[in-house]
């Protein structure tokens, strides 16, 4: 169901979960990968491994979702175009975020000299973990062109509902980064260098995998229609909703990076401890993104069609779904959560400080499923500075809280901030929607 059509078309559950299903799937390859780069390393039985890879690849993490937009804003401008049934500018957009994605690829690649330097003026980290994350860095950083083109190629075709396309594209980069790092760690010994360079090969691997699934678009002249591709308000739409992303994404990356810095200052064990639960917080993040896409895909498609009641059973029932999928995984993080940390650590000291944040997990799905379902209805209506702006107003909540409880209550009140941050998103973005339906009607 595409196009117009589509748009107008009933929001059906069996639509909703044709959409979800493929990228919860496709998302349940992402947390493994991290388990088992962390399982991996974790094998080594010392602490510092298991701090070097989640310190590198979350500050790389972060530095590429600063593009993170590409994947956001590509999918809720190219679902609206989709709705309006201009498979013209659909291609368009595809050109665009490419060449937006390997042009920032390079300038990383071409500083990564200061990037990495920068890291570590304010990365507390021991001098072992810090030894241990630059090789790391100085390795997957090549990658980072691949990494950010498949961002967008991602939200292209979540636009269109091509979801199954996501789950080849998933399963293929994941895949092979799983099998390549447990050889080149457990069976050739080359420790977090061998994490890295897994990842580096399984990156451009994924973007020959998602061009090859773009493929049609590429059999059209529109996608090098020049004039269309530089079509100057097309442009300033599409700079006008990354530039309120990419405030977004950097506030957002500016909490999670805080978090790893502040339990940094709680010793190795504590940092392994909190890279190992931040694998179950993204385990979440993965399994709500499946219905947030949902939205953000009909949504997208809704306003472009100026249909709202679409838009707004969309929100329903996706929402309703993510509520399902929240309440199963906080039962599972509760019944299997101690078995996880005991597979992806050796360390009694790292098992048993993770163990005891273990409950701030359980809580999590449910404490952060509006922040993500509202994220994934903004975006599909490209109401970016909204976002933008109770992003702003969520950071300094989380900056409060953590200022207030960090110093009496440790690591435990790191956690409560960060969970705050959740809850102030999904309740600020609440109290924007009303606004976004009369955008659709107006």
């Amino acid at each position: 169901m595409t196009g117009a059509a589509g748009a107008r078309g009933d929001v059906t559950n069996k639509r909703v979960l044709n959409i979800a299903l493929p990228i919860v799937l496709s998302n349940v390859t992402i947390p493994i990968l991290g388990a088992v780069d962390t399982g991996v390393v974790g094998q080594l039985g010392e602490a510092a491994p298991i701090g070097a890879v989640g310190l590198g690849a979350i500050v790389l993490s972060a530095i590429y979702w600063i593009f993170g937009f590409l994947r956001m804003g590509t999918t809720g401008l190219a679902a609206q175009a989709q709705g309006q049934g201009d498979r013209a500018e659909v291609a368009a957009i595809l050109t665009r975020v490419l060449m937006i994605a390997f042009t920032a690829g390079a300038v990383i690649i071409l500083f990564q000299s200061p990037i990495i330097w920068a890291a570590f003026q304010i990365a507390p980290g021991s001098a072992e973990v810090e030894t241990l994350a630059r090789g790391y860095m100085a390795i997957r950083i090549w990658s980072a062109p691949a990494a950010i083109a498949v961002f967008g190629i991602t939200g292209w075709l979540i636009a269109q509902e091509r979801t199954r396309a996501v789950l080849v594209l998933q399963v293929w980069m994941n895949g092979v980064n799983v099998l390549l790092s447990i050889w080149f760690v457990l069976g050739l010994g080359w420790g977090v260098n061998g994490v890295a360079l897994a990842t580096f090969l399984a990156e451009w691997g994924g973007l020959a995998m998602g061009l090859y699934l773009c493929r049609a678009a590429f059999r059209t002249p529109d996608w090098r229609s020049w004039g269309r591709v530089f079509d100057r308000l097309n442009l300033v739409r599409m700079a006008r909703v990354n530039s309120d992303i990419l405030i977004r994404s950097l506030l957002l990356e500016t909490i999670f990076l805080s978090f790893m810095f502040l339990a940094a200052d709680f010793g190795d064990v504590t940092l392994a401890a909190n890279h190992i639960l931040l694998q179950f917080l993204y385990i979440t993040a993965y399994a709500l993104d499946g219905f947030a896409f949902a939205a953000e895909a009909i949504v997208g498609q809704a306003v472009g069609a100026r249909a709202v009641a679409t838009l707004r059973r969309a929100a329903i029932v996706a929402s309703l779904w993510g509520l399902g999928s929240a309440a199963a995984l906080g039962a599972g993080f509760w019944l299997l959560g101690p078995d996880i940390i005991a597979l992806m650590a050796k360390n009694s000291e790292v098992q048993t400080a993770a163990a005891a944040f273990l409950p701030w997990m359980v809580a999590a799905p449910v404490v952060a499923l509006a922040s993500f379902m509202f994220d994934g209805i903004f975006v599909g209506a490209t109401r970016t500075a909204d976002m933008r702006n109770m992003m702003l107003l969520s950071f300094l909540i989380y900056a409060a809280t953590a200022f207030a409880l960090v110093p009496g209550y440790g690591n435990h009140g790191l956690w409560a901030a960060l969970m705050t941050s959740f809850v102030a998103r999904g309740l600020t973005l609440a109290a924007r929607y009303p606004a976004l339906e009369r955008s659709v009607t107006g």
